[in-house]
């Protein structure tokens, strides 16, 4: 254990100290990684909250329910989790671009995802929310039954019992998942280069900006945006262990 946790803050010691003050300025000072920056932040938190828009409920139904179906459904929920990031972008691309609803939606509705800030949202929405369902369903799984039982027999109804009993004691646990979910796609990346591209000012995101400057030898500045994100990495992860601690301790 001690081996690994040294051989991670030894790559990150070592990054710092390879950045320069030069670089450190640029990432501070320049406009485009200030753009990138707010566009990583305000589409990685709409995928937050149109995770949990599906997650809550599909947790729950999964967490409660057995039905026809669900162990179908139970691996298409995790199928994003395990195919590479960059068939995501090129499955959605093949399907916006080369089938006919994928265009009905982008021509006929004048709904745009290709190289659009929209399509952010989606790939990032594609590969994250998996997490967000898990970690509903497991929360709901930790809620002792008996409390909804209680409330049922004391007069509430099923959307009562939810919405007075389940929902808050799982909200710690969907609290984290949905952390998880914001970390995910902050950090996302080989979607994003294939179906929206990297355009500055318009779909550059922070994950990108490091591909585009180090593609151009800026590996300094690459470093100092890389440092950046790990910085918010880190932030959220503390966020997590502390949720998922008192999640523990409450249920």
């Amino acid at each position: 254990m001690a081996v690994f946790v040294a051989f991670v803050l030894l790559l990150i010691i070592a990054d710092i100290f390879y950045i320069d003050r030069k670089a450190v300025l640029t990432v501070l000072t320049s406009s485009f990684i200030r753009h990138a920056l707010w566009m990583s932040i305000w589409t990685s938190i709409t995928t937050v909250f149109l995770s949990l828009f599906f997650a809550i409920p599909m947790g729950f139904i999964l967490s409660r329910h057995r039905f026809r179906g669900r162990l179908l459904v139970d691996t298409v929920i995790d199928l994003p989790i395990i195919f590479p990031p960059l068939v995501a972008g090129l499955t959605l691309l093949v399907f916006f671009s080369q089938t006919v609803f994928g265009r009905w939606i982008q021509e006929d509705l004048g709904i745009e995802f290709v190289f659009q800030p929209k399509g952010i949202v989606l790939c990032q929405f594609l590969v994250s929310a998996s997490f967000a369902i898990r970690s509903a369903k497991t929360a709901f799984d930790d809620v002792d039954r008996r409390f909804e039982n209680v409330a049922l027999t004391l007069g509430c109804s099923q959307w009562g019992s939810f919405c007075r009993v389940s929902l808050p004691l799982a909200s710690n646990g969907i609290i984290a998942g949905g952390i998880l979910t914001w970390a995910r796609a902050f950090g996302l990346f080989g979607p994003l280069i294939i179906f929206v591209g990297s355009f500055r000012g318009r779909t550059e995101v922070l994950s990108t900006t490091v591909f585009l400057e180090q593609s151009i030898g800026n590996l300094e500045v690459a470093l100092a945006v890389a440092l950046l994100m790990i910085l918010v990495a880190l932030i959220a992860l503390t966020i997590i262990h502390f949720v998922g601690g008192t999640a523990q301790v409450k249920l």
